[in-house]
């Protein structure tokens, strides 16, 4: 019975829930949950897998020109940026509000890195890609 539903799965574009059942059928400790904590693994499974798909979905047609995440900033370097106001805008509140943030500064500050870092929270925080990433 195993391969007709790996089948069903497949066709089903299931395929985190394919991929936990079959460890599930390579675990004998599965044998002692009950029929409902298999399902709800499997249905976890198949939801992480599917909200990590539209992530990387999301993060390719943003079209970043470097990866970078706001977690990665040292703010202890002297480019004069102000934590208080980078952690503010990665609440991507200026995003709701239909702001724009323009960043300037001189060569090789760190501004795409900046633009880059706000718009992988924005994508993170699954707002449409229609973020622009322009270098001056």
């Amino acid at each position: 019975m195993q391969h007709p539903l790996l089948d069903k799965l497949t066709q089903l574009k299931c395929d985190g829930m394919k991929i936990a059942l079959q460890e599930q059928f390579q675990q004998a400790t599965m044998d002692s949950l009950s029929f409902e904590d298999r399902l709800l693994l499997l249905l976890e499974r198949e939801m992480t897998q599917r909200n990590h798909r539209r992530l990387q979905v999301r993060l390719k047609q943003a079209k970043l020109k470097q990866t970078a995440c706001i977690e990665h900033i040292d703010f202890r370097t002297g480019h004069g940026l102000d934590k208080s106001q980078i952690l503010s805008l990665a609440a991507c509140q200026w995003i709701r509000e239909h702001h724009n943030i323009l960043i300037v500064g001189a060569t090789g500050t760190g501004k795409t890195y900046l633009a880059c870092a706000l718009a992988h929270k924005a994508v993170l925080s699954k707002f449409a890609t229609f973020i622009d990433i322009i270098s001056v």
